[in-house]
């Protein structure tokens, strides 16, 4: 079948990929010379990304960043409020075309073909013609040309749009500082008596793109000009905080962009005859929304999905139309309820405020996926050097799933004993010196490799055994016990195989003694020889090793060292809804979920450089909020209400 598609856009050439994959013949027919780029950047909700990532077939090559966090403020810099965003991105509208056009066959794009008119042949076009004379005939025919699509007015006449009230100034600022400062989380400052209002959302690691939005009727000249915008904008934001200010310093106004804001109501039917509307074409909504990209790539899944299991074409576009339909009637009155509240703030209390965006539409389907169960079976050992440089990593993974990741913790059984021992070339204590020395110095999580010169652990099943106990008390303090067994040995050159080390750490995490010491002797060894089996069985050789499981099912294993992108795309495969925390806000989060961090973990979990750190953590505790230890390889800071008192032997 031969499809021709009246629009290169997103709605346009995502639909031409898909089709062009299911073996049709597809025509894309674009008025200018190249495919349009214009637009800065836009968010792109989860339904749009799930879509995208299927069209593009690899997930690396979806754009933009995850924006996690929405946080609603005042003109003052005072939070409103602050809600988790669940897997929106904002990406650069030139990156996801490019994306786009990669995954097309460029030879059937035909430009400079302004659209001009359908032939007919009773009630079904044959073919598309051409202001510049060109005739495209085909056997379906997509509207696919945008907000003042022409071919929507020959298919139901001139559109009747709503009133401008509220117009869109859009800039982009490259700045790494600034874009650094705002990782993950989508701005948005709101006059509480006025239609004004400023947002801002990181679109790369050095981009953010920011849109000002005003009510018409404070605008007292025309916007003609670059420098009117900037001129109007600066006057109009001039109370905004401090980093409003550094945003529209940091603009070149020459590449911002005024948008005028309307939508029309919902049309009756998205086609006729064998034309059929998709994306801005077929329907649009306020901006408020952040609606139209995500909107566009589902239309574009839902037509394909309907033509390819309808036999009857009539039947496929009714049912395309039903399926569509009442999200996109939901998010033009979205767009229209948050554009009232945007002109009249002051009759709305701040617990009315809602979030500017369109909320997730979930299908039965997809909520049963939601409720995955997602278990990470860790194989670690005490003394592991690798299980001890990926803490940040893990941590950072713990902080950003919260309850919906759980870990299980299987003893692997690095060290039996000395005696005929060999494992990847070490086969005495100086040469794990050697190799954590090497380890530190590629990590930059310390080690205090002088303990297997002066006083090297016998065996890694003492420590193991005493983790199994702790288990038995409470899985929460086991992780902190063995965390504490983990400091112990790496960074204060501690033998955690002695007895008195195990006790001083169970001590400090809160561990009951003598029943720790009951059941080592009892069913913790027991406990301990099934997780060696369960090592043994599942063919695990490399510590760390993680097997992801879903509902129980195993799922992909992971060897070794892994970066937190690297544990969340493998986890996403198989769970992507499971909603994501948004990340920490203040120094003070993250003592309160861990009681001790070194500064490699910090600036990881806070994503600030090693000098920030030391700052921010200098602060804290000039301000008596944490405290610090010393060890011989480095400092470990911990939250004021786990204080240890520290024994040394």
């Amino acid at each position: 079948m031969k499809i021709v598609i009246l629009g290169g856009g997103v709605a346009g050439l995502a639909f031409g990929i898909i089709m062009q994959k299911k073996g049709h013949h597809i025509i894309i027919n674009e008025k200018g010379n190249s495919i349009p780029y214009g637009g800065n950047a836009f968010m792109m909700h989860e339904e749009g990304i799930k879509v995208l990532k299927e069209i593009l077939e690899n997930e690396e090559l979806v754009p933009g960043i995850t924006i996690n966090q929405f946080l609603f403020k005042r003109p003052d810099d005072s939070l409103v409020t602050s809600t988790s965003m669940e897997s929106w991105r904002c990406m650069k509208r030139r990156d996801l075309i490019d994306a786009l056009l990669n995954a097309f066959n460029h030879s059937n794009i035909k430009y400079n073909r302004n659209f001009s008119h359908f032939i007919y042949e009773g009630n079904n076009a044959v073919a598309a013609v051409f202001e510049n004379g060109e005739v495209e005939i085909g056997d379906i025919f997509i509207g696919a040309d945008g907000c003042n699509s022409q071919v929507r007015q020959i298919l139901f006449g001139e559109t009747e749009f709503t009133k401008v009230e509220v117009q869109e100034i859009l800039g982009v600022v490259k700045n790494k500082q600034l874009a650094s400062s705002l990782q993950g989380v989508f701005t948005k400052y709101q006059h509480p008596e006025k239609g004004i209002s400023f947002g801002c959302i990181p679109f790369s690691a050095d981009e953010i793109i920011w849109f000002s939005q005003f009510d018409v009727g404070l605008i007292d000249r025309q916007l003609t000009t670059k420098k009117d915008l900037a001129d109007f904008t600066k006057k109009c934001l001039k109370d905004f905080p401090a980093k409003v200010q550094d945003i529209l310093n940091e603009t070149d106004f020459s590449n911002a962009y005024l948008w005028n804001t309307k939508d029309f109501d919902a049309l009756p039917t998205f086609h006729s005859g064998n034309i059929v509307l998709i994306g801005d074409a077929a329907h649009i909504s306020l901006p408020f929304t952040s609606a139209g990209t995500t909107n566009a790539l589902i239309d574009a899944c839902q037509l394909a999905f309907e033509i390819d299991n309808n036999t009857n074409l009539q039947k496929a576009f009714v049912s395309y139309y039903t399926e569509r339909i009442d999200a996109i009637k939901e998010h033009i009155q979205l767009g229209r309820k948050l554009k009232s509240d945007f002109l009249h703030p002051e009759t709305i209390n701040n617990k009315q405020i809602e979030i500017p965006l369109i909320q997730t539409a979930v299908k039965p389907a997809e909520k049963e996926i939601m409720n995955n169960k997602v278990e990470i079976v860790y194989f670690t050992d005490p003394i592991c050097s690798t299980c001890w440089t990926i803490q940040p990593q893990l941590r950072r993974l713990k902080l950003s799933y919260a309850d919906h990741i759980n870990f299980k913790y299987v003893m692997g059984g690095l060290l039996p004993s000395w005696e005929n021992f060999n494992r990847g070339g070490i086969t005495k204590p100086s040469d794990v010196a050697m190799h954590w020395n090497e380890v530190a110095s590629e990590t930059g999580m310390s080690m205090h490799s002088d303990i297997w010169i002066n006083n090297p652990l016998h065996s890694s099943y003492p420590p193991s055994i005493a983790f199994k106990a702790a288990q038995l008390q409470h899985e929460e303090k086991a992780i902190l016990f063995l965390r504490r067994l983990n400091e112990f040995v790496f960074l204060e050159g501690k033998n955690i195989a002695n007895l008195e080390m195990i006790i001083t750490a169970a001590k400090q995490t809160e561990i009951n003694i003598s029943k720790l010491l009951f059941d080592m002797k009892h069913k913790a060894g027991k406990l301990f020889n099934e997780d060696l089996l369960y090592t043994k069985t599942a063919g695990v050789s490399v510590l760390p090793t993680f097997i992801i499981k879903v509902n129980d099912i195993e799922k992909e294993t992971l060897e070794g060292f892994h970066t937190f992108e690297s544990f969340e795309n493998s986890i996403l495969k198989y769970a992507p809804y499971i909603p994501k925390s948004p990340p920490v806000q203040t120094a003070m989060d993250v003592f309160k979920k861990y009681p001790s961090v070194t500064i490699t973990e910090f600036s990881y979990l806070t994503n600030n450089n090693h000098q920030q750190s030391k700052k921010i953590l200098r602060d804290l505790l000039r301000f008596r909020m944490i405290v610090k230890q010393e060890t011989k390889t480095g400092s470990v800071f911990l939250s004021k209400s786990k204080v240890r008192t520290f024994v040394v032997y």
